[in-house]
Parts: C-alpha cells; structure tokens; sequence
C-alpha cells in the first residue's frame, strides 16, 4: 500500500471531511438504487445522527493516508429484541457507515477499518458484527467479505406502485 495508513478516533475537526464523504456515500449509493436522496440533501441531518449514535455506544474512526483524510467507518452497539434469536444476537455491533473515498480506492482501506471498530466494539463484550449493503453495490460486499463477513440476512424489495396509484 502506498503511503502510510493511520486509523484514529473522528475529532471535531473532521466534521467538515466527514460531511463531504457522507455527500460521497450517498451520492454512490444514488447511483445503485433510487430510493436514496442527494447526498447535500442529508448530509449534516445524517452527520448529526451517525456522531450522536456513535458518541452513545459506539465510535467513529477516520481513515488517513499520509495525513489527508481518506475515509470513515462508524459502528455502534445495537440492540433487538427479536424473539427467535439468541440473547447475544440481540446485542450487536453494528457497522452503519464505512466510506472509502474514490482517490483512496484499492488500497484495502475498506478492510482495515471494519478490523478496527471491531477491536474497539470487542472491548465493549459484543462477540457478532453486523453490516449493511445495498445488493448491487458489488465492491462493498467484496470488501466485506474479505473483512471476513458473510451473508446473514437478505432483504428483498419489490416496488408495488407509487403514493396515489390505485
């Protein structure tokens, strides 16, 4: 890997990195699938929400090469209360953001940083960590397995009309 990868805990100072590589994350997966609003649209309500989430219970790392700012991982931990699974699946980590920004691409960053928020979700006494993809979105799910993921649930969608049909 060219260059030298720092993975650290997301400052205040990140706010404004943070924010143009949620614009990014939205924007990619706007592409993949239509339900997903412009990333200036949501960007500082979803910033506001993912640093509160990851604040509570959970952290928010920044990805660096060289000292340039190069992409985001945030988890926290979940909770559910599904009856048909077992109490320690009901308590989770979750990965809600991992963003890798293109000019970063293919250096396995995508992979180092769910490794890392593990270490620190791990300490938390959470033994699963879970993730979400859109289904086309092909690299992330490569990245995921390669972070030693496999599949667990599979949602599926079927568009059955829009607001006002009948």
């Amino acid at each position: 890997m060219a260059g030298s990868l720092t993975l650290r805990p997301a400052t205040p100072a990140d706010r404004p990195a943070l924010r143009d590589a949620i614009v990014e994350l939205q924007d990619c997966e706007r592409h993949l699938h239509a339900s997903r609003l412009a990333g200036e649209d949501i960007a500082d309500r979803h910033l506001d929400w993912m640093q509160q989430r990851s604040n509570a219970a959970g952290v928010s790392l920044v990805a660096e090469v060289d000292g340039t700012f190069a992409g985001f991982v945030a988890g926290w931990i979940g909770q559910a209360d599904n009856i048909a699974e077992t109490i320690e699946a009901n308590r989770f980590g979750l990965i809600s953001y991992l963003c890798v920004l293109p000019a970063f691409l293919g250096r396995r960053i995508a992979t180092r940083l769910p490794a890392e928020i593990e270490r620190h979700l791990r300490q938390a006494g959470i033994v699963r960590l879970r993730i979400n993809a859109l289904a086309s979105n092909a690299s992330a799910h490569a990245s995921y397995r390669r972070a030693g993921c496999v599949p667990y649930e599979i949602l599926h969608e079927k568009p059955i009309g829009s607001v006002g049909d009948e």
